[in-house]
């Protein structure tokens, strides 16, 4: 039994690996060497920093005293989800491993990882502060021009720019691709990366299912997300990095065997995606959303 447990936990060291070839927002997640635990299992610790700004120099008095406060923001997390799958026992080792991996990666690749890049763009793009714009871009030249113009913003408003990600739809970004190749390379080699997203992660709000309602006029039982009534389609974002807090937890936290398992012959697991996605209040101006305009 020992062996099978063996066999089956080696599929979860694989998650992240598939998280993150999958995930078109993981380039965001912070180092999580350098997060702490808080006093909860729900929470984490971030450092702020904060200080005055220079002083007249008295050359009689000297130096102005300053104040320099670095405090630990407690943050708790605001994404929590899950599903249970089962693999019947009459499947012998070698295939239960097998159907785990290829569930779990599947399940990761069509399921997980597109919620989680929906909830992270719509949470950025509905930061408070954040710089926003509107307009239907059908041309290659009004896309370069409304990045050239977010590009400006960021500048005026002192956002590094190093660090900076373009986010944009594969469309969009074909668009640019077929303008004169001087103007378009001129235009996006100062980014970190630029990174497709499609649209059908790629809205200003998305509401996610419980999974588990059920009535006459709404079913939520398949979970998932879909895009919120009033949303509007996101043509690209522009994000510092420094600008968001992001922290992924992937937890497979539950294995049953068929003789632990209550319910069924059957081997259980349970996935469960935890983490964080937020931003620093006082670096909104790193995070520049434009959206199609509305009908």
């Amino acid at each position: 039994m020992a062996n099978s447990i063996a066999l089956f936990k080696k599929y979860i060291d694989l998650l992240d690996e598939v998280y993150k070839v999958s995930s078109k927002s993981s380039v965001l997640d912070i180092d999580g060497t350098l997060v702490q635990a808080g006093a909860n299992a729900n929470e984490i610790i971030i450092p702020k920093i904060s200080m005055d700004g220079l002083a007249d120099y008295s050359r009689n008095g000297g130096y102005v005293s300053g104040d320099v406060t670095l405090t630990n923001e407690t943050v708790k997390f605001n994404y929590d989800r899950g599903r249970k799958f089962q693999v019947d026992a009459m499947d012998n080792e070698e295939t239960v491993g097998l159907a785990f991996g290829r569930l779990s990666g599947e399940f990761i690749r069509t399921k997980v990882v597109p919620e989680i890049d929906a909830v992270r763009f719509a949470t950025y793009a509905g930061i408070t502060g954040v710089d926003t714009a509107s307009a239907n871009l059908a041309t290659g030249e009004a896309v370069l021009n409304a990045i050239l113009t977010a590009n400006n913003a960021m500048d005026e408003a002192e956002v590094p720019t190093d660090g900076r990600y373009l986010f944009i739809t594969p469309t969009l970004h074909n668009f640019m691709k077929a303008v004169d190749s001087y103007k378009s390379k001129s235009m996006v080699e100062g980014f970190a990366g630029i990174i497709d997203v499609p649209q059908s992660r790629f809205y200003t709000a998305v509401d996610l299912l419980d999974g588990t309602t059920k009535t006459e006029t709404s079913d939520e039982t398949a979970g998932g997300y879909v895009k919120d009534k009033d949303a509007k389609n996101i043509n690209f974002m522009i994000i510092h990095k420094p600008a968001v807090i992001q922290y992924s937890k992937h937890v497979v936290n539950k294995i049953f065997t068929p003789e632990q398992n209550q319910n069924a012959d059957a081997w259980q697991f349970c996935y469960r995606a935890y983490g964080l996605t937020d931003a620093y209040e006082n670096k909104a101006a790193g995070i520049y959303v434009h959206t199609e305009a509305s009908a």
